[in-house]
């Protein structure tokens, strides 16, 4: 195809490929244990990462993954403290990360404002290959942790307290579970954006759970989800000349609802 001639879609691809690896696992067990608004508040988070890096004068995807690392940290500190008010330590991440970020883009005289809006909104023209490089790390790292760590943080997600019981270090699987998602999301954002990065985590894995019939079945209908969504829209971002993270968005709802209708009428029939 004509497009793949340029070396930006040919990693925008290769990322998008990665990606489908690493958010049906995320995805998944964010909405087991409740904390889909994570993702939308580490990607203010790493928003504020960004903004910190133009204002330094450095790259930002090294300031962004530092200041992720930190705010993942910070939301497992605050969600001990608010045990019974878990949603209180995003809210708080969520509008502190923001915040951060509006202060530092204002007070950065020297650099325009397009760099901010693509990190806003995701351009593939963004994707490095030092990023591209990071993404199929961290989804080979990913795997290998989800294949030593599934038990465990399958127990967590359904039951966190009788995993304290059996001797689980609750604790460290859940910081570090919130820093590989803060550091995916970091690394995501060039491609999807910061305001749409969430979607991208969570829509596949939700429309994955209502067709699959066992824990492992759920990760394989997200990859293939994600892979559908994903390439369908950087396709159609470069024939319409259309956002590539609201592009692939829209693609996953309109997923979704194909499957939302689909399993409705099943149910209707078998009854």
């Amino acid at each position: 195809m004509e497009m793949f001639q340029y070396d930006f879609i040919q990693r925008a691809f290769i990322a998008g490929a990665a990606i489908s690896l690493i958010t049906p696992i995320l995805g998944l067990f964010l909405i087991l244990r409740r904390q889909s608004l994570m993702a939308d508040t580490l990607s203010h988070i790493s928003l504020a990462g960004v903004a910190l890096g133009t204002f330094l004068g450095i790259v930002p995807t090294y300031t962004t993954l530092v200041v992720v690392i930190i705010g993942a940290i910070l939301i497992e500190y605050l969600r001990q403290i608010y045990r019974d008010f878990s949603d209180v330590s995003v809210a708080i991440m969520m509008a502190s990360g923001m915040a951060v970020a509006l202060i530092l883009m204002s007070l950065n005289t020297n650099a325009g404002s397009f760099q901010i809006d693509q990190y806003l909104f995701g351009s593939i023209i963004l994707i490095s290959p030092e990023e591209v490089n990071m993404l199929i790390g961290l989804a080979l790292i990913l795997i290998v942790l989800y294949t030593i760590f599934r038990k465990p943080l399958y127990v967590m997600s359904f039951d966190e307290a009788s995993a304290k019981t059996a001797g689980l270090p609750v604790r460290f699987i859940t910081i570090a579970f919130s820093i590989v998602t803060g550091v995916t999301i970091s690394i995501m954002m060039p491609i999807v954006g910061a305001l749409l990065v969430s979607a991208l985590i969570v829509i596949p894995s939700a429309t994955a759970i209502k067709i699959s019939r066992s824990f492992t079945q759920t990760i394989l209908f997200g990859i293939i989800i994600n892979i559908i969504g994903i390439f369908g829209g950087l396709s159609a971002s470069y024939q319409f000349d259309t956002p590539p993270g609201a592009s692939i968005t829209i693609g996953f709802v309109i997923i979704f609802i194909i499957v939302s209708i689909a399993t409705a009428l099943k149910h209707r029939m078998n009854r």
